[in-house]
């Protein structure tokens, strides 16, 4: 057995250490699977043997669940169909029903996290003991991966705690501490470091009864079951409802894991089980699962793990930050940063406005010790780290600078050479946009091979994204410790190629401008809004171009104007209905009181009723379903023109950005992977369709049309989108080998 060790001691108590050691953490593998039933008999058949302790060999944790790089590989020959997915976790059931029923009493020894396949690894066994650290915590987080557990999960909790608290774990997925898990009855006890193993042996040696709560005679669910069960009307009525709003039915996990909870707690376990693996399979060849499995868990994890940092760079670490500009975004900046522990110079015109910055700090760090996820001493510790000033040589001994003032490619120029000016040779320089080319800024620096870009994302402290550019110079070295900067913040990396908009940019303006070319063509508003959000969009275009500014808008189509430069895109769709908003109407959006919206002092907004009068509505609607697929296919296309261009070289870039960085809908996987799911040629005739009835900025390339007719599937890990789109050329600083979509 190579996952494993089995110890028989003198006491009669077996210890089954499970060590997993190619792996940085226990996962349910085939091979571990296999190992542990075959432990399984040896206790039950051995004489000498009363019971047996299940404990990890890894410090920090029991299972981590599920192998989820071996789910994927499933897909690699194409699509699986429901009957093979729910036979995915038939030996694992196996395995956990043998342990509760073989008449030898089976302890947990908790020594860290138990997640997922892991928890119910845990469930299976007639005692658990956790480890008492905060770190140690308990859950079932498939509902995230668009699945639901498949090793009893949906059946053992809710006959260990009652369905409604069982159904608020498994809709959520949320991860339960050591205290808390005790007082729900997930574990039995808590032990101090070092002493896990030592409880689960006590409770053996007690010589405890080998049957589980659920297999007793006359047993039943806590809080009942069933129509008739007093929740019955909170959990499934209301809580269909419930879901079915929250994901506009874009994510069948959920409704899948509140049918499996009520219609399995009504039968015998063991039928309760087929029926859990019965739906499991259905979700599993489901293609939102397979895109939640690769992108918010394999791709987001390689990017956190900075695997597009160039190799042989030495591992960098920011000390001291500038931060230039101290409005919402450098004060954002300033404040995540002081947060992990750097030193940040906060930067402005004047004294008066870089201290608003420090106070904006303040005012996040007081929410945060409301809501007792800080202390005083802590927040006064961060804020100890922002040094507010007017004054440029205060930069001096900066690592790092981030540039973050007004979206202007002449006041950039300016604080940046007066930056460069008191800077060491060492600094790497990032300018924090999300339109100027960063090629062109870097000629306001000495050192362009030290510039680069470093899109912050707005509400910084809750974005978890950050965009770097590569301009024409930008040199390996400053892309290395740009991404080591972003570890440093605990965010997750994308990177790109120079481009006017880079990807997130222009990706994102595909769908507001699309809302309000909607509007000009007599699309009732409220359906445009209410569309986007049921396609999985967070809110609906106009809102968001209300938040963003009408009149920054408009700034912006002038700089392109000023430029030279023709917009990818049909302008008229959105200019003409933006101008006459903000200069005949006067409505530039939320911080001006008025624009799509209204916005009543003390209430909520609302669609601004006038919208009619200007832009009267058809007397014929669209359905809802073609607006749904205007706004996906329109980002769509444009991802797969950033890949075409040679903007994005990594196709995880460009998926996990695109959920990340700008709310597309995870059901899809993101922008590339949405056209897989679909399918590419599918895709393109779609989209040609489109083109027909709404414009020329559906049409699809050539280059993407000549690779429909050569589609295949990708769900290797570390890859997204399709295989039919190679990256043939990039801009510049190809990878070492060809990326596939």
């Amino acid at each position: 057995m190579t996952t494993l060790q089995l110890h028989s001691g003198d006491d009669g108590v077996a210890l089954i250490e499970i060590n997993l050691t190619d792996r940085p953490m226990n996962v349910l593998t085939p091979e571990l699977i296999a190992d542990l039933a075959q432990a399984v008999e040896q206790v039950a058949s051995s004489p000498d043997i009363r019971g047996a302790i299940l404990t990890s060999g890894k410090p920090g944790g029991f299972v981590a669940g599920a192998d989820i790089k071996g789910l994927l590989a499933l897909f690699d020959t194409g699509p699986i169909a429901p009957a093979q997915g729910a036979a995915v976790g038939e030996a694992f059931g196996r395995l956990a029903r043998r342990i509760e029923t073989c008449g030898k009493p089976f302890a947990a020894a908790l020594e860290g996290l138990a997640l997922g396949g892991g928890l119910e690894l845990a469930l299976a066994c007639h005692h658990r003991v956790l480890v008492d650290l905060p770190k140690a915590v308990v859950g079932l987080p498939e509902v995230g991966l668009g699945l639901l557990p498949a090793g009893g999960g949906t059946q053992r909790l809710p006959r260990l705690i009652g369905i409604e608290k069982a159904l608020g774990l498994l809709l959520t997925g949320r991860h339960v501490r050591p205290a808390e898990a005790l007082k729900l009855g997930i574990v039995h006890a808590l032990a101090a470091p070092g002493e896990v193993v030592d409880a689960a042996r006590g409770w053996l040696l007690a010589q405890p009864s080998a049957v589980q709560p659920w297999d007793a005679k006359g047993f039943r669910v806590p809080g009942g079951v069933g129509p008739t069960a007093p929740h019955a009307s909170r959990s499934f009525t209301a809580g269909t409802t419930l879901l079915a709003g929250q994901t506009q039915r874009n994510l069948p996990a959920p409704l899948a894991i509140l049918s499996c909870v009520y219609e399995g707690t009504q039968l015998p376990l063991d039928v309760g089980l087929r029926l859990e693996r019965k739906y499991f399979g259905r979700l599993l060849a489901d293609p939102v699962a397979r895109n939640l499995m690769r992108t918010m868990f394999v791709n987001k994890g390689r990017l956190d793990k900075l695997a597009n940092r160039p190799a042989g760079v030495p591992l960098s670490k920011v000390r001291k930050l500038g931060v230039l500009g101290a409005g919402m975004m450098g004060a954002g900046v300033a404040h995540v940063a002081a947060g992990v522990g750097i030193e940040v110079v906060l930067l402005d015109s004047t004294l008066a406005q870089a201290e608003r910055g420090k106070a904006h700090a303040a005012r996040q760090l007081d929410k945060a010790i409301e809501r007792k996820k800080s202390t005083r001493e802590q927040a006064d510790a961060v804020l100890a780290r922002i040094l507010p000033t007017q004054d440029y040589a205060d930069l001096a001994g900066c690592d790092f600078v981030v540039e973050a003032v007004y979206e202007s490619r002449e006041v950039k120029t300016d604080v940046t050479r007066r930056a460069a000016a008191v800077l060491p040779t060492t600094v790497v320089f990032g300018s924090n946009t999300s339109t100027l080319p960063i090629t062109g800024l870097a000629q306001a620096f000495d050192r362009p091979a030290d510039f680069i870009g470093v899109h912050f994302f707005s509400p910084v402290e809750r974005m978890p994204l950050i965009e770097l550019i590569r301009g024409e110079q930008t040199s390996d070295a400053t892309l290395a410790r740009a991404l080591d900067l972003v570890a440093q913040l605990k965010k997750t990396p994308i990177v790109v190629n120079d481009s006017r908009g880079f990807f997130t940019s222009r990706v994102f303006g595909t769908f507001v401008k699309e809302g309000i070319a909607m509007l000009q063509e007599g699309v009732l508003p409220a359906l445009i809004e209410n569309a986007a959000r049921q396609a999985g969009m967070p809110v609906g275009p106009l809102a968001v171009v209300d938040e963003v500014s009408l009149d920054i808008t408009l700034k912006v189509y002038a700089q392109w104007q000023a430029d030279g430069v023709q917009p990818p895109y049909e302008p008229a769709l959105s200019i003409d209905a933006t101008r006459r908003m903000v200069e005949q109407l006067g409505r530039k959006g939320k911080a001006a009181g008025a624009g799509f919206y209204e916005y009543p002092e003390g209430g909520r907004k609302f669609l601004w009723p006038e919208l009619a009068t200007h832009w009267p509505p058809a007397a014929q609607q669209p359905a809802v379903d073609e607006l749904k697929r205007r706004f996906l296919t329109i980002q769509a296309l444009e991802g797969a023109r950033c890949v075409e261009e040679g903007v994005v070289l990594d196709p995880a870039d460009a998926d996990v950005g695109s959920i990340f960085g700008i709310g597309y809908p995870a059901w899809t996987g993101g922008v590339l992977s949405y056209i897989e799911s679909v399918g590419l040629q599918a895709f393109v005739a779609q989209s040609v369709q489109l083109a027909e009835r709404h414009g020329e900025r559906y049409r699809p390339s050539p280059w993407l049309i000549a690779r429909g007719g050569r589609a295949t599937v990708s769900s290797a890990p570390g890859r997204g989108g399709l295989n039919a789109l190679q990256i043939s050329q990039a801009k510049a600083h190809p990878p070492s080998s060809k990326l596939h979509l």
